[in-house]
């Protein structure tokens, strides 16, 4: 995954009037008065979900291709932390009120809040990140869906899983899951076609916390894994999702982390599978500055778009188990691979 460049320029704050969340200090920032591309600078708003910025996850990768547009595009940026789910709807209209160019929603949890408000503002343009534009109940022309080819990475994470619990004897591995949504269940039927074409027999199992913040509730969905023969926890399930890996450290057992690099948890991470949300956002905000910003339908990406990819490879991982998998991403990029399941 590219790395982001530093946010060059912070200056003074703005009150957003009418919000029910809060805004983010870093995120409150203006760039030079005319975009660094020569381009005419547009407002961009950012709206968190209840996870914040500082969640390892969405927030705080949003945030990220947020500061890199500040930065290369010399656009205005603004960031609206929302403490409830009834924030959602009362922010974006906020931003639209004060005449934001295009407003960016994190999280499937604000679907129905993007619908809402792109419907009330049909001159605004809206994107949402992991929600598909046509299952919004109105549709709107001006909203497009940000998503991700999450089976690919799934698949990749699925397949070293597998490679590394047969090194330790064992055909079983797991996941953790969030909440029973696309996205979710994208990465786990990746996971389970990756682990199944590696290790032919392997049998991978998963259950869902129904939570994104809890991490009670996901170590002890892992430790029942783990204790039911799992040898790999790959977690999919956000802030909650950290007690999985938590138990896998516990356990002395392989965890899997997701959307950001989560190898700074220990050894014991044997890899992540990165979803590019920086990307994404920062894709979206270039094409809205060049005037190719396309409502009413989805921007999808994967392994071609830096939209998915590999987190850092655990030193303790089997140099052998690596190499195979280097090769098998090499045939995924390349597109001979394919057929992936997106579904369970």
């Amino acid at each position: 995954m590219r790395r982001l460049l530093p946010l060059a320029l912070l200056l003074s704050l703005v009150a957003l009037a009418g919000c029910g969340g809060s805004d983010d200090e870093a995120g409150q920032t203006t760039a030079a008065t005319t975009a660094a591309s020569g381009e005419k600078q547009i407002r961009v708003g950012l709206i968190t979900d209840q996870g914040q910025l500082d969640d390892n996850g969405f927030n705080e990768l949003a945030f990220k291709g947020l500061k890199r547009a500040q930065s290369e595009l010399g656009i205005k940026g603004r960031v609206v932390e929302s403490n409830s789910a009834a924030d959602y709807v009362p922010n974006m209209a906020a931003l639209v009120r004060q005449g934001y160019d295009l407003i960016i929603g994190v999280g499937f949890a604000q679907g129905d809040a993007v619908d809402k408000a792109a419907i009330r503002f049909p001159e605004a343009k809206f994107a949402i990140v992991d929600v598909d534009q046509a299952s919004l109940k109105h549709t709107p022309a001006n909203v497009e869906g940000l998503l991700f080819k999450e089976q690919e990475v799934g698949y990749l994470v699925g397949y070293l899983a597998a490679l590394s619990a047969k090194r330790d004897g064992s055909n079983e591995v797991s996941a953790v899951g969030g909440f029973k949504e696309p996205p979710v269940d994208r990465y786990i039927a990746g996971y389970r076609a990756g682990a199944e074409k590696a290790v032919p027999g392997t049998k991978v199992t998963w259950s869902y916390s129904s939570d994104w913040d809890d991490q009670a509730k996901c170590k002890e969905l892992a430790l029942n894994q783990i204790a039911a023969g799992s040898k790999v926890v790959f977690q999919v399930a956000g802030g909650c999702g950290l007690g999985a890996l938590n138990a896998a450290k516990e356990r002395g057992v392989w965890g899997i982390g997701v959307d950001a690099d989560q190898s700074f948890l220990g050894p014991h991470v044997l890899t992540s599978a990165l979803k590019g949300v920086d990307e994404a956002v920062f894709q979206t905000i270039q094409s809205a500055q060049e005037g190719n910003f396309a409502g009413g339908g989805n921007a999808t990406f994967g392994l071609d778009r830096d939209g998915v990819g590999l987190g850092t490879v655990s030193p303790k991982a089997s140099k052998a188990d690596i190499a195979k998998l280097d090769a098998i991403e090499q045939q995924l990029a390349d597109g001979e691979i394919s057929g992936i399941p997106t579904k369970l």
